[in-house]
């Protein structure tokens, strides 16, 4: 295998929940030296986020704990801090404590709503870090509630993606200036990058506020998801006229149903038929027919299913049950040893694994 991506790159991640994890999690698979610390009483985070390297519980109020973590700081490339806004500059290791005493660090900050606004300091979680993007409300059939697709869009998606996004660009920066950067990375600030393509179509005039009646949120009938003869559902995403032909002869549509089929005038009974044509097999019935064809349509699997299928298994992208990195190491789950760790790190981390 090659050489990791990010070897030599050494992060320091001070524990935070969901999204900070996910990053430290993410920049360990490309194959950075992580070593994160977990404050007294801090519950571990769940989902497997903290594999891949050593997590250490560390007393961060402790002066002379605290002074190793500050060696630490100086032998590191990236920080992450997963606090709240003001935590970390009471503990001593703020940017412009961290910064003192290394000027070359990347200083990533990972918050829901960011360091500054009128909500910086109050509480959330993904369903409310969304819900002010417009991207929750995006996530709604006509007539319903909108739906949380899990955190996925907000924690992983506007949080942790975005954050390791904006530490990369600034390791490539220091490259050429020398000097680090203090990341303010919000959850909301992603999210919202995240929606770009939704918020121009609103602008031009090519997506309503009105949930569930725009090409792509259920509201045109060859983009949706729709139940089997067995109760299992499949997706259908034919948006393009050659491929909606291909997915109308797959699933036998007449020729008159599928007449001006961009008409919103047509969707209802383009709709019907569709469904009903899709209720006269199972999932896998669906699958099968459509396995190799141009017709976008894909079996809804869950989470014990996923993992077998044919494209997971040829990718690679499981590893002893959990999603891997196929850019990374040769296995996400490979856990970094205190070996591996004393010696990127050298004497600074012997001294925290001793606190």
């Amino acid at each position: 295998m090659s050489e990791p991506l990010l070897r030599g790159v050494r992060v320091l991640e001070l524990l935070g929940i969901g999204p900070e994890p996910f990053a430290g999690m993410l920049l360990a698979d490309l194959g950075a030296d992580v070593l994160a610390l977990r404050r007294p009483g801090q519950v571990p985070g769940g989902g497997g986020l903290e594999r891949g390297r050593p997590v250490v519980g560390v007393n961060l109020k402790d002066p002379a704990t605290l002074e190793v973590v500050r060696g630490l700081v100086a032998e590191a490339d990236v920080l992450l801090e997963g606090y709240r806004p003001g935590v970390a500059e009471r503990l001593g290791l703020g940017p412009q404590d961290c910064h003192a005493i290394n000027p070359r660090l990347v200083y990533g900050r990972m918050t829901g709503w960011g360091q500054t606004g009128p909500l910086a300091h109050t509480a959330g979680h993904d369903i409310n870090y969304i819900a002010v993007t417009g991207a929750l409300h995006a996530a709604a059939r006509q007539g319903r509630p909108p739906t949380p697709p899990s955190n996925l869009l907000g924690d992983f998606g506007g949080g942790g993606m975005y954050l390791v996004t904006a530490v990369l660009a600034a390791l490539v920066e220091r490259a050429r200036t020398g000097t680090g950067r203090v990341l303010d990375v919000a959850i909301t600030d992603g999210t919202t990058y995240l929606a770009s393509m939704l918020y121009g179509m609103h602008r031009d005039g090519q997506w309503r506020d009105k949930a569930g009646t725009n090409l792509l949120d259920t509201g045109a009938p060859y983009y949706d998801v729709y139940a089997c003869a067995d109760g299992r559902y499949v997706a259908i995403g034919a948006l393009e006229p050659q491929f909606f032909a291909v997915l109308a002869g797959l699933l036998g549509l007449s020729p008159e149903v599928c007449e001006n089929r961009d008409d919103p005038a047509r969707w209802p009974a383009l709709r019907a038929a569709i469904a009903a044509a899709v209720l006269t097999r199972t999932r896998d019935e669906w699958a099968d027919l459509a396995a190799g064809t141009d017709a976008c349509l894909a079996p809804v699997l869950n989470l014990s299913e996923a993992p077998r299928h044919g494209q997971a298994v040829a990718r690679g992208l499981f590893a002893d049950g959990m999603p891997r990195l196929p850019l990374g190491r040769a296995s996400a789950s490979a856990s970094t040893s205190t070996e591996d760790v004393v010696r990127a790190w050298g004497a600074a981390a012997e001294g925290i694994l001793r606190a």
